[in-house]
């Protein structure tokens, strides 16, 4: 449960917090925001200052029904803003959301310290061939389809089951090609529909059988504001419920676009688990 970040030890003994940094135009919830150099140096900022542990950067979008970027072009967005990020902050920990192997690659030469493939590695077959190269932490996410596609006809007879045997069939290709640290990602909401990830997220210590850490990124996803008819704008309270039963099912890392909730979130949690219940 302790990362090797580029040099830098990460412990997920106890809960952290990945902020994220989408440097896109269409992402599902924030996509402009943070689309030029100044508002996305800024917002970087401002999630470490409010206790983020991890940034994560990507700049294509994973939204339903979104197209696959090249890694000529997802490099000529990120590389720029990466290089601006490690000389202003230099001691953050940079993962970058892609499923470009090439992407990685670049990454790691400017300082990134984590790679987060939303395919499992299974749009580029390169990836983790470069993974074993580059030696950073790898966070593995189970998904049904690609993002333009996922969310058709999601299918499954048993989503925990079969996201089980994703996971240890990756695992071990991964651990033959030398890869040794590796973050699990069950992929709430990418080819799932919303019954199927309230089922993962309900068997998540199920997962505690790989040995493993834990990511869970629920943030504002439709699963929390389709469930309560709402926007994902007003979706923040349902986030931090579902991050705090994540949390008690066993996850290390929230993956959040509002950082200081679940920072707070975890400390509550962690003042929970220290103080169990005592029968008299």
């Amino acid at each position: 449960m302790v990362l090797n970040c580029n040099g830098r030890l990460l412990d997920l003994n106890t809960p952290k917090v990945m902020g994220i940094l989408n440097y896109t135009a269409d992402s599902f919830y924030d996509g402009g925001r943070h689309f030029t150099m100044e508002t996305a140096v800024m917002h970087c900022e401002k999630m470490l200052a409010e206790g983020a542990h991890i940034i994560d950067i990507g700049a294509a979008s994973t939204r339903q029904g979104a197209p696959l970027i090249s890694a000529m072009d997802e490099i000529k967005i990120l590389q720029p803003l990466l290089k601006n990020i490690a000389a202003k902050m230099p001691s953050a920990i940079i993962s970058i959301d892609t499923y470009n192997a090439q992407t990685a690659s670049m990454a790691a030469g400017e300082g990134a310290s984590l790679i987060n493939d939303i395919s499992g590695g299974t749009i580029d077959e390169n990836m983790f061939d470069t993974i074993a190269k580059i030696q950073l932490p790898y966070i593995l996410m189970h998904i049904q389809g690609v993002p333009a596609t996922m969310h058709l006809n999601p299918n499954y007879n048993d989503v925990v089951t079969e996201t089980m045997q994703f996971f240890v069939e990756r695992i071990s290709k991964l651990r033959a090609l030398g890869v040794k640290d590796i973050i699990i990602d069950p992929g709430l909401g990418f080819g799932k529909k919303i019954e199927h990830n309230f089922q993962l997220l309900n068997h998540l210590k199920d997962f505690q059988i790989l040995d493993l850490p834990v990511l869970i990124g629920i943030s504002r996803k439709s699963m929390i504001w389709k469930s309560l008819n709402i926007t994902p704008d007003e979706a923040l309270n349902g986030t931090i419920a579902l991050n705090m039963a994540a949390l008690i099912n066993g996850a290390n890392i929230l993956r959040v676009h509002d950082v200081k909730p679940a920072v707070e979130c975890t400390k509550l949690y962690a003042l929970l688990k220290s103080n169990p219940v005592k029968l008299t």
